[in-house]
């Protein structure tokens, strides 16, 4: 299965092309940009991220989709779904998340593309629940969630299994978002088509 399509004001959200590799490997060797993850990416890890996606569309029809800005540029990262790969109280669980180019900071991208991954979470693939997680430290991304209408409880923070103790991104917020408590903006219908 080819990721579906999803369209937003600003934004479409698409499967990944070749061309999307470099820049997507330039986003994620940017130390800025990852400063929140585990550090920056080689080329190799990169690519083999975009694998991984691309296998995840193809095996349970959501992933996280190549983002594209409308009239602008025709790519800048990522908006998605994805399955967590490390044990914790709350999984098995999927995630919403985002990982964007500097470039695209401070416009809202990550906000508008996470509600129409929201849409089709709850309307397509039939979720009950999506959740987001991030280092405490990391408020930018808190923000997001807060804005997606996601809650924390701070006694579901975790120290996250494969950041070293000593870090300062070892403790993980966790938020969580009911498809019944979902605002407005992720529970209408969605506008989705195969990609070719």
């Amino acid at each position: 299965m080819s990721a579906p399509e999803l369209s937003t004001d600003r934004l479409l959200l698409r499967g990944w092309r070749e061309s999307d590799r470099e820049p997507f490997a330039a986003l994620n060797a940017d130390p800025e940009v990852t400063e929140f993850l585990l550090g920056p990416m080689t080329r190799a890890e990169s690519d083999a991220m975009v694998d991984r996606i691309e296998a995840s569309f193809a095996a349970k029809g959501y992933g996280l989709w190549a983002v594209e800005v409308v009239g602008g540029p025709e790519f800048v990262g990522y908006v998605g779904l994805w399955d967590p790969t490390f044990e914790a109280p709350f999984t098995p669980a999927v995630e919403i998340g985002w990982r964007l180019a500097r470039s695209a900071w401070g416009h809202g991208y990550a906000t508008e593309g996470a509600q129409a991954a929201l849409r089709y979470a709850f309307g397509t693939v039939g979720l009950a629940e999506v959740v987001s997680f991030t280092a405490a430290v990391n408020v930018r991304s808190r923000a997001v969630m807060e804005r997606l209408g996601m809650t924390r409880d701070p006694d579901e923070d975790f120290d996250h299994p494969r950041v070293a103790v000593d870090s300062p991104l070892h403790r993980h917020v966790l938020y969580r978002l009911a498809s019944t408590a979902a605002p407005s903006t992720a529970r209408a219908s969605h506008q989705a088509s195969s990609s070719s």
